[in-house]
């Protein structure tokens, strides 16, 4: 069975622009001069770009997987003349965030990015576990984030650096690195122990089924940092939906994975985040991405190499049961807005 996201990338070797087809197009803005006039014909996706400029994959599988929705969602574009443009803030490098008061976006996508899950502790160089930022930019994103969460008809999806920000926004859960007891950091496809409240989600017990203990599911993990519970009990409207896997008899250890914030009327989470990679799709679209990137001069030959090593995991372990998670716990989410800004 083909993954759902399955349209043709542009030529591996295009600018990120070239992602551009006519009902789709995406647009860098690191400041105020960059971002657009505003266009009643357009829906305005804001792509929160976490990777204070280092190399990511997960920023353009986003984009792809943004352009692959507007091309499914195409015939129902064309007839209300809408189309679909990504505005891609700098976040962290460039400061440059959007303001939800003008409801200019009300769909919002959250990527990972490298160092600390508190910008106030990444004040030294240490590869990606931690970088030097500015922190300014942290009490604007507090702010985006209680106004998202205060619309109801606004919607926002992270994933990883952006659900540890989520944690430390809602006081859920405090960032604690994985030292040797745990193996180190987080790589490759993990599992994670769904809990009894995604269990009878609406949305989420779509997640159980055809596997022998319908708690567990499979995810791309890449993590420095744990997201462990500051309290006994989480705050008040924040529903678990699942934590790292503690071993092989499916009981969950004491970091969260999947948390979310706040849901529609109809039962379909419209602010929700998870510490792992669901916008990693197909190791060929992987492969794909990989090669625009180097083509284009964003990643190195070594940075390439070491991505590449990913994916005969992504094509073995778990390959088709991990996209199906992928799809209901972002791919789809995304898609479902999309389709209700589009209505």
């Amino acid at each position: 069975m083909k993954p759902k996201w399955e349209f043709p990338l542009p030529d591996p070797g295009a600018p990120l622009a070239d992602f551009r087809s006519e009902r789709f197009e995406v647009l860098r803005i690191e400041r105020s001069e960059d971002l657009p006039s505003r266009d009643r014909a357009a829906i305005d996706v804001a792509l929160l770009d976490m990777n204070h400029g280092y190399p990511n994959v997960g920023h353009d599988a986003i984009v792809a997987l943004l352009r692959d929705a507007s091309l499914e969602l195409g015939a129902r574009l064309e007839r209300t003349g809408m189309r679909v443009r990504v505005l891609s803030y700098a976040v962290r490098d460039k400061l440059a965030l959007p303001e939800h008061g003008d409801r200019r976006h009300r769909l919002y996508v959250g990527t990972g990015g490298p160092g600390h899950l508190d910008p106030h502790q990444n004040s030294s160089d240490r590869g990606t576990q931690e970088i030097v930022e500015d922190p300014s930019w942290e009490a604007r994103l507090w702010e985006l984030f209680d106004a998202v969460a205060a619309d109801e008809d606004a919607a926002l999806f992270g994933v990883c650096h952006t659900f540890g920000l989520v944690c430390r926004w809602r006081d859920i859960a405090a960032p604690v690195l994985r030292g040797p007891e745990k193996g180190g950091p987080k790589r490759g496809v993990g599992t994670n122990v769904l809990t009894p409240q995604a269990l009878a989600h609406p949305w989420f017990g779509k997640l159980a089924g055809g596997v022998p203990d319908p708690r567990l599911v499979p995810v791309l993990d890449s993590r420095y940092y744990d997201l462990v519970p500051t309290h006994a009990g989480l705050p008040e409207g924040v529903v678990p939906i699942a934590f790292e896997s503690a071993g092989s008899n499916g009981a969950g250890g004491d970091a969260l994975t999947m948390v979310e914030i706040a849901r529609r009327g109809d039962g379909t989470p419209r602010f929700f985040a998870v510490n792992s990679h669901p916008e990693i799709g197909t190791p060929e679209r992987v492969a794909e991405l990989l090669e625009r990137m180097l083509r284009n001069g964003t990643i190195t030959r070594e940075v390439y190499r070491e991505r590449s090593e990913l994916l005969p995991v992504l094509r073995q372990d778990r390959n088709q049961e991990r996209q199906r998670v992928a799809r209901v716990v972002f791919g789809d989410l995304v898609r479902d807005s999309l389709e209700r800004l589009i209505a």
